[in-house]
């Protein structure tokens, strides 16, 4: 048997092995300094919200303006006019980006979806085109069988038009017999005379945009409008280059 001053002493031992024993735990879970101020940044970082998504197309009014890759991330995009790589010669937009009215938008990422169904996508060369612009190249080249008069405007100017070629799924361009902007017979729609393989990526573009509420000139296989859009007002909505 154990005496009472034997209990006590064994209390008083086990008292002091546990205390012995919470300390050596809180030793190996404290943490340290620098790595509780890493997980209160941490903690920050994930409470910031996200920037909010663009709004939905079926959200917005028809005429609003969008940028379209905003909405879809299946177009290519080789925006001449923010080049020098244009029949003028000289940049006219400080930054390319293309931009149409809602109900543009929509049309096209139909048309396209169609495109990509065949393993070709959208390439833009010109979408939306602010008035000034129009402004601007009408005085590089005040000629209307080349550039719209600005005081009347065109449908790019609205944001109903678009200049556009198909492109394979690496970005290649179809051979679609002359470059953008060429002015020349070459690039009539009625214009023949022409291989077999120009014709027909030239029909597979027209076919599938007039599918689609567009319709295209007779002078350039690029440019193609949408029939609702040809009422739209001018506008000069300008966006700001990141």
């Amino acid at each position: 048997m154990v005496n009472k001053k034997g209990l006590g002493i064994l209390v008083v031992a086990v008292m002091l092995l546990s205390c012995e024993f919470l300390e050596k735990k809180e030793e190996r879970i404290a943490v340290d300094p620098v790595a509780q101020e890493d997980l209160q940044k941490a903690d920050t970082l994930v409470a910031i919200d996200p920037e909010p998504a663009p709004i939905a197309l079926n959200q917005l009014a028809d005429t609003t303006f969008v940028r379209l890759a905003d909405y879809s991330d299946d177009f290519f995009y080789d925006m001449r006019y923010a080049t020098t790589n244009n029949f003028l010669k000289e940049q006219v937009y400080d930054c390319g980006e293309c931009y149409t009215r809602v109900k543009t938008a929509k049309a096209l990422i139909k048309a396209n979806a169609d495109f990509l169904k065949q393993g070709y996508k959208i390439l833009f060369f010109d979408c939306y085109r602010p008035n000034s612009v129009q402004y601007k190249m009408w005085k590089i080249m005040p000629n209307p069988q080349y550039v719209a008069n600005p005081v009347k405007g065109s449908i790019h100017n609205k944001g109903g038009a678009v200049d556009i070629t198909l492109a394979d799924l690496q970005g290649n361009p179809l051979d679609m017999g002359t470059d953008f902007d060429f002015f020349g017979h070459k690039a009539h729609h009625d214009h023949t005379d022409l291989p077999a393989t120009v014709l027909q990526n030239r029909l597979l573009l027209k076919t599938g945009m007039e599918a689609h509420g567009f319709w295209s000139i007779r002078t350039e296989w690029w440019h193609y409008n949408l029939s609702a859009g040809s009422n739209d007002k001018v506008a000069d909505f300008t966006w700001e280059c990141n």
